[in-house]
């Protein structure tokens, strides 16, 4: 038998001109005796086979040895039965992690061999991963992400025929367990939001082939809002926790800053509302996208780059900067754009990382002490302050910063015993660290997530 090479029993030989017709052994061997001499062709015939011809020439008183490889016949041959996808069912939700992909098949051929192929896609990240030449009709998966669709389909092939593809099915894993932190990776050359728990478990939520950043969660609304790239303009969305439900709020007027690595929004707190700014411009626009409504403007024609909201929604927290992010004014308003308080002016570096405290009587923000200034926007030695609103004071939060790097994007924790931030070489090429610090308390400084920005902790 071609390819395999094993013997084939009851092969029938024989020649034309004719001499005598006989069989094979179960070792696949025959012998035909007292052939006259001449030329002859020799023919192996057996169901199932391709026929196949030797032309040989016999001689007095020699022994001639031919060798036949006989190939299966595909003629008749039917392809396998359209696979059935038995396990999970389709769009079967709260999947577990590791889990059996199962399916069926037939075939009217009892000696074709049947290969399979599972093709299975993750509806969140897009990765495509082939499972090939499966013999078997199950399959197990492992380390699956959580609150993911993951898309699969099998393809069923006997070698001689086409190729036959089982209809598409879809299957969604369990819920990511309670996670409060959010933050942004760099996946080849867009930013993708990701989403963690205390224990450092992670998923992905946006797509790789989009730049998307900025997260910021609201727990009234159980939404995330976050800026993604949309042409030549960004634009803020929201999506439910586990990525899902997204949403274009803004589509007139887009969020603009001079530098969309410092930008950032602020939701109201009980998730009906978002203000942003668009340069020297603050817009706020409900959660549908409705009620697009200008409420302030520098008066100096300075760029708006953070603004936060405060809990009770009484204050607004700016921080401005001319158009290369210096110049910078850290001050209040309210809702209505009269002035409450300024917290900075007249300095010279980068001032970054605004959070307003819970009750409105602190904010936490960073600023290069060095006062450099270059076209790069690069920072020398950023430190973390905090403004006093009752006394005026704003002091430094020491907090064991090494030297040569500086700590960025500070924000309050959900109870204010901590600030969390990002950490990086101030060489502005090394790897990123979002930091964890408990206030006044010694060697608390402790890493919580590497080659991540934009943290958000709610």
């Amino acid at each position: 038998k071609e390819d395999t090479f094993e013997p084939l029993e009851n092969v029938r030989i024989s020649s034309s001109p004719n001499s005598s017709i006989v069989f094979t052994d179960a070792e696949g061997n025959f012998q035909i005796n007292d052939v006259p001499a001449g030329d002859y062709s020799f023919e192996a015939r057996k169901d199932g086979y391709l026929a196949k011809f030797e032309a040989v020439t016999i001689t007095t008183d020699a022994e001639v040895e031919i060798v036949y490889e006989l190939k299966v016949s595909t003629a008749g041959n039917t392809p396998p039965s359209i696979p059935v996808l038995t396990s999970p069912a389709d769009n079967a939700t709260n999947q577990n992690l590791t889990l059996d992909l199962t399916w069926t098949v037939t075939d009217a051929n009892d000696e074709d061999e049947l290969t399979s192929t599972v093709i299975l896609r993750n509806d969140v990240t897009d990765e495509v991963v082939t499972f090939e030449n499966l013999t078997a009709t199950t399959l197990n998966l492992t380390n699956l992400a959580f609150s993911t669709k993951y898309i699969w389909q099998v393809v069923v092939s006997d070698g001689i025929n086409d190729p036959v593809y089982s209809p598409i099915r879809s299957f969604r894993t369990k819920n990511f367990p309670d996670a409060r932190f959010l933050f942004c990776k760099k996946i080849e050359s867009n930013s993708v939001i990701y989403t963690a728990d205390d224990a450092g478990n992670q998923l992905q939520l946006t797509s790789s082939a989009k730049n998307s950043f900025r997260p910021v969660k609201n727990l009234q609304a159980a939404k995330i809002a976050f800026m993604q790239s949309d042409g030549s303009q960004n634009h803020i969305y929201t999506m439910n926790y586990d990525g899902s439900g997204l949403f274009k709020v803004t589509n007139t007027v887009p969020i603009a800053a001079f530098n969309f690595d410092y930008a950032k929004f602020a939701w109201k707190t009980n998730g009906s509302q978002i203000i942003y700014p668009n340069f020297d411009k603050l817009y706020i626009i409900n959660a549908d996208g409705s009620g697009l409504t200008q409420i302030y403007q520098t008066p100096n024609g300075k760029f708006i780059t953070e603004c936060d909201w405060s809990y009770d929604g009484s204050v607004i927290a700016l921080k401005v900067n001319d158009s290369n992010g210096y110049n910078v004014e850290l001050y209040t308003i309210n809702p209505f754009g009269a002035l409450l308080n300024t917290v900075i002016s007249g300095i010279n570096g980068a001032i970054n990382g605004i959070h307003l405290s819970a009750n409105n009587q602190r904010i936490v923000f960073c600023r290069d002490i060095t006062g450099f200034e270059n076209a790069n926007y690069r920072q020398l030695d950023s430190r973390i302050y905090m403004h006093n609103f009752g006394t005026g004071l704003t002091t430094e939060v020491p907090v064991e910063k090494p030297s040569g790097f500086n700590d960025l994007d500070v924000r309050f924790s959900p109870n204010e015993a901590d600030l969390i931030f990002m950490s990086t070489s101030n060489d502005g090429i090394s790897q990123r660290t979002i930091k964890k610090f408990t206030v006044g308390l010694l060697n608390s400084r402790i890493n919580l997530f590497t080659n991540a920005v934009m943290v958000d902790w709610k």
